[in-house]
C-alpha cells in the first residue's frame, strides 16, 4: 500500500512539474498567440464564431478607425483634403462612445476606450442586419467611409467572409437611434426594389446557361477583392422572392448560401457573448415577423435581432427575402437552445 502511495504520489509531482514547465514555455516573452482566423474582437478580447472572419487589424481589412478616405489617392486621402473634397464630413472619426446609457462617471471611465466586458454586455442589446446596396463588401466600405462619413461593425460578403471593421465597444454609425446599444452589419447586396425599378436586379443577376442566376459584379466596380478563389456567387433561391416592407411590394433575389452559413454563426456568437441579445426577431401577437418599423415604446423595449426597417421608415434592409427562421433557428441550434415556430413569409 506505501508503495503504491509513493508511485502515485511521485506521479502527480511530475504531472505538477510538467504542468509548470508547459505554463513557463507558454508565457515564455516575446511568443506570439496564435488566431484560427474566425475571431471577433469584443472589448479587446477575442472570441471564437466558427466562420472566416478578416478583422481591421489583418492584412485587405477594413479599418474604420482610420481618418483618411480607403479608395481616394493616398496622397488625397487625409483629413484635410477630405474636408475640401466633401464638405459635409462633420468629423474624421465615423464613430464614437456608447454614452446613451451611461452615467457621467461610466463615461469618464470608458471615454479614453476602455471597456470592461460585463459594462458592454450591460449596454449592447440588438443585433441590426442591413442590405448594403453595394452589391460587394469593398464598395460597401467604399460608401460608408470614403464618402458617408458613416460606419458599421461588420460587413458580410458574397463568399460569406465577415470583416470586422471596428472593436464592438465603439459605437458606429448605421442605424440612427440604435446606434448606442446595438451592433451592425451589412449584408452585400443589391438590395430590394418595386417592380417598376427593378433594372438593377436584371443587371446584376442574369442568368447562365441552365436558366440559373448567378452574381455578376459590374466590371465598374473593379476587383471585388473576394478571399475565396475564383468565386461566383448565386442566390440560394433562384427566383426574386417578393415581399411587402413599410407597406411596399417589393422584390430582392435572395443572399448567398455562403452568407447564411455565416450569418448563422456570427448571430448565434453575438447571442451568446451578449446575453441580453434575445436570439429571435421582432413579431406581432401572433408570432409573425413583423414587416414595419417598431412603434417607439416597443422598439426601446426590444431586445434581439432585427432589421434596419425596424428601426426607420425611410429602410427597407434586409429586404423580403431574408430567411429570418433560417438564421434564428440556426443559430438557436448552435447555442443548444429550442428553435421557434417559423413566423416570417418565404421560407423555401
Amino acid at each position: 500500500m506505501n508503495r503504491r502511495y509513493r508511485s502515485i504520489s511521485q506521479a502527480a509531482l511530475i504531472l505538477s512539474l510538467l504542468a509548470l514547465t508547459g505554463c513557463a514555455l507558454f508565457n515564455r516573452p516575446g511568443r506570439p498567440l496564435t488566431r484560427k482566423g474566425d475571431e471577433i474582437v469584443v472589448a479587446g478580447q477575442l472570441f471564437h464564431t466558427g466562420t472566416k472572419v478578416v478583422t481591421w487589424m489583418d492584412p485587405g481589412g477594413y479599418d474604420a478607425y482610420r481618418v483618411e478616405r480607403r479608395f481616394a489617392p493616398f496622397a488625397e486621402s487625409d483629413w484635410d483634403k477630405t474636408i475640401a473634397a466633401l464638405p459635409k464630413f462633420g468629423s474624421p472619426n465615423r464613430y464614437s462612445l456608447r454614452q446613451k446609457s451611461l452615467t457621467p462617471e461610466e463615461i469618464e471611465l470608458h471615454r479614453g476606450g476602455g471597456w470592461d466586458l460585463p459594462a458592454l454586455q450591460r449596454v449592447v442589446d440588438q443585433f441590426v442586419l442591413h442590405y448594403d446596396v453595394a452589391g460587394i463588401s469593398r464598395y460597401c466600405f467604399n460608401t460608408l467611409q470614403d464618402h458617408r462619413d458613416l460606419s458599421v461593425h461588420f460587413m458580410l460578403d458574397l463568399d460569406g467572409t465577415i470583416y470586422q471593421t471596428l472593436d464592438l465597444k465603439e459605437r458606429a454609425r448605421h442605424a440612427t437611434i440604435s446606434n448606442d446599444r446595438s451592433i451592425g452589419i451589412e449584408i452585400a447586396n443589391i438590395g430590394a426594389y418595386p417592380a417598376k425599378e427593378r433594372q438593377p436586379l436584371d443587371d446584376w443577376y442574369p442568368r447562365d446557361a441552365k436558366g440559373q442566376p448567378y452574381i455578376k459584379v459590374p466590371e465598374k466596380l473593379g476587383d471585388p477583392m473576394f478571399r475565396t478563389p475564383g468565386f461566383t456567387g448565386h442566390p440560394a433561391r433562384p427566383d426574386p422572392v417578393h415581399g411587402v416592407i413599410q407597406g411596399e411590394a417589393l422584390e430582392q433575389y435572395d443572399f448567398t448560401p455562403q452568407q447564411y452559413a455565416a450569418l448563422i454563426r456570427l448571430t448565434a456568437t453575438l447571442c451568446k457573448v451578449f446575453p441580453n441579445i434575445t436570439c429571435d426577431y421582432p413579431r406581432d401577437a401572433k408570432g409573425r415577423l413583423i414587416p414595419q418599423k417598431l412603434a417607439d415604446d416597443d422598439l426601446a423595449k426590444y431586445h434581439g435581432v432585427l432589421g434596419h426597417y425596424h428601426i426607420q421608415t425611410n429602410k427597407t434592409d434586409p429586404g423580403p427575402a431574408l430567411q429570418w427562421d433560417k438564421v434564428i433557428n440556426g443559430a438557436r441550434r448552435l447555442l443548444r437552445l429550442p428553435t421557434l415556430p417559423e413566423g416570417a413569409p418565404g421560407a423555401p
